[in-house]
């Protein structure tokens, strides 16, 4: 297998923390990238630096100055949780436009004498297209953002098609819905269902659990990722998907069933008053065109949760 040379942006967040592991199997050369926010993992480091081709920058994508010579940059560096985007978008827009717009930039000015500049491998998110009742969202649907949040990953989007169509930049733009898997940070809605019954504490599920998801395990977004690559695609868009769907309530029921080891009344766990602003229905995607490349999910919902609520009972992070 040919090594190649890349740039992992958000290396220590869940999502890219899967991502990178999977190209040091791979023994790709991987420059790992991360400001290290609150949600960062920072014990990934210790078992990332036993790669020898492993090197770690802690560094905002918006203040990077410098880019190595690599095949690609994959940036999964953002802001991502909706509810802190509706109390305050300026690390929002910070992240997730202004730090994509550095990228592009730093890949922009490469010189061309050398080597062809890098692929830039940008991990979306669903909730650009906005809600959908029934069928699914394709990569050719409109974006119609509802949030803070999607809309500063739409405006990443846009920039990206922009710098494509006026610079000449190679890209691959991919649209995964809900991530879920171990080492997630516990704002999200599994661990954090987790960590209140830990603290004897409701879960506020808002809109009484009725909003839909697809749920996607990390480790399939990964491969999803490694399939485009491995394809050599290029200036395309992907959903990733699943094909799994179900009401958040029904999320947090299971999660329950999986804490205690039996079905009871989930109702007494949850505190169902609060509602989101601007709240979407239902998010579902349509990724047919990556399931040409060859792709396909290998996770099962039902199969994974229990060891995941095990591994958050016995390895919590606050």
């Amino acid at each position: 297998m040919i090594e190649k040379i890349i740039y992992v942006t958000g290396c220590l967040g869940f999502m890219g923390s899967h991502f990178t592991r999977r190209a040091l199997e791979r023994e790709w050369t991987v420059y790992g990238v991360d400001k290290i926010t609150y949600a960062a993992n920072k014990n990934l480091l210790k078992e990332f630096k036993k790669h020898s081709t492993f090197s770690f920058e802690r560094v905002d994508i918006k203040d990077m100055t410098f880019l190595k010579d690599c095949d690609y940059v994959v940036n999964f560096a953002a802001e991502s949780h909706v509810e802190n985007s509706i109390l305050r978008s300026e690390e929002f827009i910070d992240s997730n436009i202004v730090g994509v717009k550095n990228l592009l930039d730093l890949i922009r000015f490469k010189p061309q004498n050398c080597n062809d500049r890098p692929t830039f491998l940008h991990i979306s998110t669903d909730e650009v297209y906005g809600d959908i009742e029934e069928g699914c969202h394709s990569e050719r649907d409109r974006l119609k953002p509802s949030n803070p949040y999607a809309a500063a990953k739409a405006a990443g989007d846009m920039l990206i098609n922009a710098w494509n169509r006026t610079y000449g930049l190679n890209y691959v733009i991919m649209r995964p819905t809900n991530n879920y898997g171990a080492g997630q940070y516990p704002e999200k809605l599994i661990p954090l269902t987790i960590k209140n019954l830990l603290r004897d504490k409701k879960i506020k599920l808002h809109n009484r659990g009725t909003p839909i998801r697809n749920w996607l395990h990390a480790e399939d977004t990964s491969s999803a990722v490694m399939c485009v690559i491995d394809a050599d695609v290029k200036n395309e868009i992907f959903n990733i998907a699943g094909g799994f769907e179900q009401a958040n309530i029904d999320t947090v029921k299971r999660v329950i069933e999986g804490f205690f080891g039996d079905k009871r009344d989930a109702r007494k766990y949850i505190d169902f008053s609060h509602n989101r602003v601007g709240q979407d229905v239902r998010y579902a995607l349509d990724d047919s065109k990556l399931r040409e490349l060859g792709w396909s999910a290998q996770k099962r919902f039902n199969d994974e949760i229990d060891s995941i609520v095990e591994y958050y009972k016995k390895d919590f992070t606050w």
